[in-house]
C-alpha cells in the first residue's frame, strides 16, 4: 500500500522531545510530548511522553494517529491496545485522536506499552500494520528525602582528635535519580557545631573539635538532607543522631579532704576496721578502679584495703597498739588508678595523697605477764613448800591496778603445786616423782583486784629434775634350765637390768654374786660390760635327784650419783637333757616344784579325776536310755489312733460331728511308716457296735463301706478314725437323740419339750422345727 500514516500533535499540548528542555523548571508548562517517525508503507511509533501527578479536571489529549489514506468519511476505524488501552488511555476511533483520563504516577508505573491499529470499518481489515509504542510518564520533584535507616545513635571516646568518623547517615529519594535533578541529595548539618561536621556528598559525621565527658556526655545532632542539590524549591527531609562520649582515663584521683582523723581503742583486736577514706575520680567505670596504699613504717600496724564496689579505702588494725607507749599515729595514704592512659602519662602520675590521723584511746586492760610462758624446774623428791619458781604480771594501765595471782582448771595441779597470791611464788605441796610425771603444765591467772573482769593467763611449765632414787633391777622373769650332764664354765643364761631414773651420761651397770652367794661352788656370774652378764656353771654334772632347783642371788650397782643396789634371785632348775622332751619336762617339773607337788601326788590327782570323769558319763548314758524306754512305740500311737467320743452325734448323716484334720498335723506326717493292719480291730469295734446299737443293715452297710474306702484310698494319711454312735441308755429322761431309732416319718412326734431344755438344746429345736410347723 503506497500511504503514508503520520502522528499529528497538537503544538500547543505537545512537549517537544528535546533534551535542551528537560528540565523540571519548565514543568510548568504542562505540555505533553512524543517523538514521531514517519516512515514510507507503514508506520512505526517511538515514544510519548506524559508529565505525572498531573490534576485532570478532564481527559487530556495526548496525540492522535492518522492514515494518509483515511478520507475522512468514516470508513477507518482507529483501534489502540494495551497497557492501560481503554481505562487510563482512551482513542476516538474515527478520528484517532489518544486521551489520558487519570492522574499519573511514576513511582507506581514509569510507562506505558500500547499498540495501534487502522482497520476498515466495514471489511474489518487492517489498513495499516499494527504498530507499537510507548508512552513515559515523565518524573517531577515530587518526594521529599527520608531517612530510612532512623534514629541514629553512636558512641566515640571523648577526647577523640578532629576528623574522627563517627556514623554516616544515608537518605533516599523516591524520584527518578536517572532524570534532572530530583533525586540528587545533599547533606548539611542543623544542630551540633562546631563539635559535628558532616560531608555534604556521603553523609560522614566527623569530629571538628575535642570534647569531654566529663563536661558533657551526650549530643544531639540534627542532619538535613536536600534534593535538586540544595537549590531553591527542592525538598528536604532531616534526622536526629544520638552520640554519646564513652569514658577514658583523663582524670587522676583526687581526696576531698587533706587530713582524715580517727580513733582506735587500745582493746581493739587485730583486723579491726578503723575508718573509710575516698578518693573521687571524675571518671566511670575500670577507669576510675583504684588502689589505696599506707607509705613509711605504719604500714606494720595498719593496713588499707579498697572496697570495689564503693571504691573505698578501708583502714584497719594490723597490730595491737598501746595507749601507754604511743598515743597518735600520722598515715600517709595514697589513692592510684589501677589503669592508666599513656597519653594523659605526660600529665603527671594519676594518684593523690592525703594524711590519716590516728588516735589511740586509752582502756582498762589486762595483766600483763613479763613472758608468754614460763619454764621451771624442781628435783624429785624435793621437801613440801620447796620453791620452784615465781611469775610477775603488771597492770598496763596508768591506775597500776594491784594483782591477785592463782591456779586453775586442774584440782590435781593443785595438790601438787600452790601459788603466793600476791607475788607469784610457786611451792611445791607433794612430793613430786618424776617417773611418775616428768613434766607438769599449770596455768596462772593475773587478776585486777580493782577490776576484777580483767584476767590474764599464762602457761607455766614445771620440769622434775631426776635423782637416783630407783635402783636397777631386770627386766623380766627368768627362767634358768641346766643339764644335768653340763659341763664346767658352761653359759646357761645371759641377763640384763633396767633403771626406772634417768641417767644424763647413760646407764651402765655392774653384776656380781652377792654376798651370801660369794662360796656357792655351783654357779658364777660374769659382768660383760655392756650391761649385761653371764651366768656360767662351776661344776661338772648335777642331779636332780639330790636337788632339783638352785636359787642364786645376784648383786646389781648402778653409775648414779649416789649409786644405787639391788639384789635379784635367780632359780636355776636342774634337767634331764637324755631325752628330746627333756626340756618340756624340766619346766613341768618346775612348775610342779613351784606349787610344792611331786610327781606320785601328781599322778594321785589325775587318777581321781579321771574316775570321776568316766562316773559322770556313764550315768548320763543311762539315763538317756530310760528316757528312751518309756515311750518306744510312741511314734506308731500317735500314726494310728482310734478316737473315741462319748457325744451323741446326729447319725450318719451328721458330718461335722468328727473333724480328722486335727489328727494331720506335721509332727505326725514326718514319719514315713508301713501301715499296720487294722481290719482285725475294726471289725471286732464293728461287732462291740452291733452290740450296743441297732440292728440295722444300713448301718452295717455304712460302716463296711467306710472301711472298704480306708483301705483301698492311696491319697489318704497313713491312720484311720472310726466314729461310733451309741444309744443313751435307759436312764435318760430325754431319750435317744440318735436318729438310727427314728422311725420313716416324723409327723407323730412331738418336739415341744426341746425348749424346755435350755441353751444346750438349742440347735436340735431349730433343726426340728420346720417338723413342727408342718405337724401342726
Amino acid at each position: 500500500m503506497n500511504t503514508w500514516l503520520s502522528l499529528l500533535l497538537t503544538l500547543g499540548q505537545l512537549w517537544p522531545c528535546l533534551p535542551s528542555m528537560q528540565n523540571h523548571n519548565t514543568h510548568k508548562m504542562n505540555q505533553p510530548f512524543a517523538t514521531l517517525q514517519r516512515v514510507k508503507r507503514g508506520w512505526v511509533w517511538s515514544q510519548f511522553f506524559v508529565l505525572e501527578e498531573q490534576i485532570l479536571t478532564e481527559p487530556l489529549y495526548v496525540g492522535q494517529l492518522k492514515s494518509d489514506s483515511d478520507k475522512h468519511d468514516g470508513t477507518f476505524k482507529y483501534i489502540l491496545t494495551g497497557d492501560g488501552a481503554g481505562s487510563i488511555f482512551t482513542i476516538d476511533e474515527y478520528t484517532g485522536t489518544i486521551h489520558v483520563t487519570q492522574k499519573l504516577d511514576r513511582e507506581e508505573k514509569p510507562f506505558y506499552t500500547l499498540r495501534a491499529q487502522a482497520i476498515n470499518r466495514n471489511t474489518q481489515l487492517p489498513v495499516e500494520p499494527e504498530s507499537e509504542f510507548i508512552i513515559k510518564v515523565q518524573d517531577i520533584n515530587d518526594h521529599e528525602p527520608k531517612f530510612l535507616d532512623g534514629p541514629y545513635e553512636a558512641t566515640v571516646p571523648e577526647m577523640s582528635p578532629e576528623g574522627t568518623s563517627v556514623i554516616q547517615v544515608t537518605a533516599t529519594d523516591g524520584d527518578d535519580p536517572a532524570y534532572g535533578n530530583s533525586a540528587r541529595l545533599l547533606y548539611s548539618i542543623l544542630q551540633g557545631q562546631p563539635y559535628f561536621s558532616v560531608e555534604p556528598k556521603t553523609g560522614v559525621i566527623r569530629i571538628s573539635s575535642q570534647m569531654d565527658r566529663e563536661t558533657k556526655e551526650q549530643y544531639f545532632v540534627i542532619i538535613q538532607a536536600k534534593d535538586m542539590v540544595g537549590q531553591m524549591g527542592g525538598f528536604s527531609g532531616t534526622a536526629t543522631v544520638t552520640i554519646n562520649l564513652s569514658d577514658i582515663n583523663d582524670n587522676k584521683p583526687k581526696f576531698q579532704q587533706n587530713f582524715y582523723y580517727m580513733n582506735i581503742s587500745e582493746a581493739a583486736p587485730v583486723s579491726s576496721t578503723i575508718g573509710k577514706i575516698m578518693a573521687e575520680d571524675s571518671d566511670i567505670g575500670d577507669n576510675a578502679a583504684m588502689n589505696y596504699v599506707i607509705e613509711g613504717d605504719e604500714a606494720l600496724l595498719f593496713d588499707i584495703i579498697t572496697n570495689n564496689e564503693t571504691q573505698e579505702g578501708i583502714v584497719i588494725l594490723k597490730e595491737k597498739v598501746d595507749y601507754e607507749s604511743k598515743r597518735r599515729y600520722s598515715v600517709r595514704t595514697k589513692a592510684i588508678n589501677r589503669q592508666m592512659d599513656d597519653r594523659f602519662m605526660k600529665e603527671g602520675p594519676f594518684e593523690d595523697t592525703t594524711i590519716i590521723k590516728i588516735s589511740v584511746e586509752d582502756a582498762d586492760e589486762p595483766p600483763v605477764f613479763t613472758s608468754q610462758n614460763y619454764v621451771m624446774e624442781i628435783a624429785e623428791g624435793a621437801t613440801n613448800g620447796s620453791f620452784v619458781g615465781a611469775i610477775t604480771a603488771r597492770d598496763p594501765d596508768n591506775a597500776n591496778s594491784p594483782i591477785r595471782y592463782s591456779i586453775v582448771h586442774s584440782t590435781y595441779l593443785k595438790r601438787l603445786f600452790s601459788i603466793n597470791a600476791h607475788n607469784g611464788t610457786i611451792i611445791i605441796t607433794k612430793l613430786l616423782d618424776r617417773e611418775t610425771a616428768a613434766w607438769h603444765n599449770i596455768t596462772v591467772t593475773a587478776t585486777e583486784t580493782r577490776n576484777p573482769e580483767q584476767i590474764s593467763e599464762v602457761s607455766v611449765y614445771v620440769q622434775v629434775l631426776d635423782v637416783n632414787d630407783h635402783a636397777p633391777e631386770f627386766p623380766k622373769h627368768y627362767e634358768i634350765y641346766v643339764c644335768e650332764n653340763a659341763r664346767s664354765g658352761q653359759l646357761i643364761q645371759t641377763i640384763s637390768a633396767v633403771d626406772k631414773d634417768d641417767s644424763v651420761e647413760g646407764h651402765h651397770f655392774y653384776f656380781t654374786l652377792a654376798q651370801e652367794a660369794t662360796n656357792n661352788s655351783n654357779f658364777t656370774v660374769k659382768d660383760n660390760q655392756d650391761n649385761t652378764a653371764g651366768i656360767l656353771t662351776a661344776k661338772h654334772g648335777f642331779s636332780r635327784q639330790e636337788q632339783f632347783a638352785f636359787f642364786l642371788p645376784v648383786l646389781i650397782v648402778d653409775n648414779g650419783t649416789p649409786s644405787l643396789t639391788s639384789t635379784n634371785t635367780l632359780t636355776v632348775s636342774v634337767c634331764d637333757c637324755d631325752t628330746e622332751a627333756s626340756a618340756q619336762s624340766c619346766r613341768f617339773g618346775a612348775f610342779m616344784f613351784s606349787m610344792g607337788l611331786s610327781i606320785e601326788a601328781l599322778v594321785a590327782v589325775l587318777a581321781c579325776t579321771l574316775i570321776i570323769l568316766v562316773f559322770f558319763l556313764a550315768m548320763l548314758v543311762l539315763r538317756q536310755r530310760r528316757k528312751q524306754s518309756l515311750f518306744p512305740d510312741k511314734p506308731e500311737e500317735f500314726r494310728e489312733n482310734i478316737v473315741r467320743y462319748d457325744d451323741e452325734g446326729g447319725g450318719e448323716e451328721d458330718t461335722e460331728a468328727f473333724d480328722i484334720s486335727a489328727l494331720r498335723t506335721r509332727t505326725v506326717m514326718r514319719e514315713h511308716k508301713s501301715r499296720r493292719n487294722i481290719t482285725t480291730e475294726i471289725q471286732s469295734l464293728y461287732r462291740q457296735s452291733l452290740q450296743v446299737g441297732p440292728d440295722s443293715a444300713v448301718f452295717r452297710e455304712f460302716i463296711l463301706e467306710k472301711l472298704k474306702e480306708a483301705n483301698t484310698d492311696p491319697t489318704v494319711p497313713p491312720y484311720d478314725s472310726l466314729q461310733t454312735y451309741a444309744f443313751e441308755g435307759s436312764g435318760s429322761v430325754a431319750g435317744s437323740l440318735s436318729s438310727l431309732g427314728s422311725g420313716m416319718s416324723d409327723v407323730d412326734e412331738n418336739y415341744d419339750y426341746l425348749t424346755e431344755r435350755g441353751r444346750d438344746f438349742k440347735q436340735l429345736e431349730c433343726m426340728y422345727e420346720p417338723i413342727k410347723s408342718a405337724t401342726d
